[in-house]
């Protein structure tokens, strides 16, 4: 206790201090001790003296000092607890737990660790690793339907681009293209007993076709190796240019797929400056018009902060250019340097999704938390779709 209020006193000298340095009588005395080896006036010195002791005598004393030195320490106290309690409030979000309907098993099987083992000796990479997909067991292994699926990413693994939600890496300058790559691709898939195979690529901005020739090329390859293997293709928008999505989309694919990723009023915050919602329609519009038989197929993540009517006017704009198919699946947080979920939507209201899709005429919907855009249910039904239209056609002839 003794040792508290010696703190307190020392704390009070500095006030102190203050209040003597203020007073007129000290700065004269002040002044006169600077002459002090001149002539001084000593009755003058000892009136003002006097009028000092006076002034002090008047004035506050020690206590006062020591209670406003106390006041004004408990005041900064409560002002640093304050500000302490509203920065971990400003910062502080709300911990989201990861549902049940999101948790997933980890990968296992004969097919999946041979698809692995073919993909590291040809150094070739996937979406479904890249972008850690939650099926990636399932698709590879064959799932429920028997139908093995895989997502070749072409290119490399580094994009041009800086999606806020895309785990894939960045880079402006990515390293050339390997002029083998087609080859490999066309070499492992015609092995690996796949019956529907989705090549996709990174953004290659810095190149001037965007890669279009390096995709085309691919595909044709495969359907001479594999001509049984339906093909889907899921491009970039290759900056709008319209001849790209048509070398593409006259190469011998099954489905030409781009993603619009999400709502038009969240696009600019969702994905990268340089990919717009309509660039996106564009696309699709074109890949259709190009070649009327074609599936077109695109895919939107919820959960980033989208409204139900910015949903149902995405899927409208779709349905005007007959774009065929569409997935809606839960935007799921790759890392914590990727854009936070907003919000884990339940499983009812993905099977509303669904109907509302049925309803307004696309040839297929899938909607689910786990769904992503190349899905393992959705290629299993645009197979059957697909065969169908080869076995009309055959019959026809």
């Amino acid at each position: 206790m003794i040792s508290v209020r010696v703190s307190h006193v020392q704390n009070a000298f500095p006030a102190l201090r203050s209040f003597l340095r203020s007073s007129s009588t000290y700065s004269q005395i002040q002044h006169s001790s600077k002459q002090h080896n001149t002539n001084i006036d000593q009755t003058g010195s000892s009136a003002r003296l006097s009028q000092f002791s006076k002034e002090l005598a008047s004035g506050p004393g020690l206590d006062d000092f020591i209670i406003t030195s106390l006041k004004t320490e408990k005041l900064n106290l409560e002002s640093k607890n304050t500000l302490k309690s509203d920065e971990k409030r400003s910062k502080k979000t709300p911990y989201q737990r990861l549902p049940e309907w999101l948790k997933t098993k980890v990968p296992v099987g004969a097919n999946f660790a041979r698809i692995k083992s073919d993909l590291r000796g040809l150094n070739l990479h996937t979406v479904c690793e890249e972008a850690r997909c939650p099926n990636i067991g399932d698709c590879w292994g064959g799932g429920e339907h028997k139908t093995a699926t895989a997502t070749i990413m072409l290119m490399g693994d580094e994009c041009t681009r800086v999606c806020r939600f895309c785990s894939v890496k960045t880079n402006k300058t990515p390293k050339p293209l390997d002029p083998n790559e087609p080859e490999n691709v066309a070499h492992a898939i015609s092995k690996w007993g796949l019956d529907y195979v989705v090549l996709t690529s990174v953004d290659r901005d810095d190149l001037s076709d965007g890669g279009s020739e390096h995709f085309a090329n691919t595909v044709r390859l495969l359907k001479k190796k594999a001509p049984h293997i339906l093909i889907e293709c899921l491009t970039g928008d290759f900056q709008g240019n319209l001849d790209c999505v048509a070398k593409v989309a006259t190469s011998g694919l099954d489905v030409y797929a781009h993603n619009i990723e999400t709502v038009e009023n969240l696009t600019s915050h969702v994905r990268d400056r340089r990919a717009t919602f309509r660039q996106s329609l564009n696309v699709l519009e074109h890949a259709k018009k190009i070649k009327p038989s074609l599936i077109t197929k695109t895919s939107i993540m919820l959960g980033v902060g989208e409204t139900d009517d910015e949903v149902l006017d995405a899927m409208k704009e779709l349905r005007k250019i007959n774009v065929d198919c569409i997935t809606l699946g839960q935007y799921m947080r790759p890392t914590k340097r990727h854009m936070k979920v907003h919000e884990y939507i339940a499983p009812e209201k993905f099977d509303y999704w669904a109907k509302i899709g049925n309803d307004l005429g696309f040839l297929y919907t899938a909607s689910g938390p786990l769904v992503r855009s190349s899905y393992k249910a959705g290629e299993f039904y645009i197979g059957k779709i697909l065969k169908s239209r080869q076995s009309s056609s055959h019959n026809l002839t």
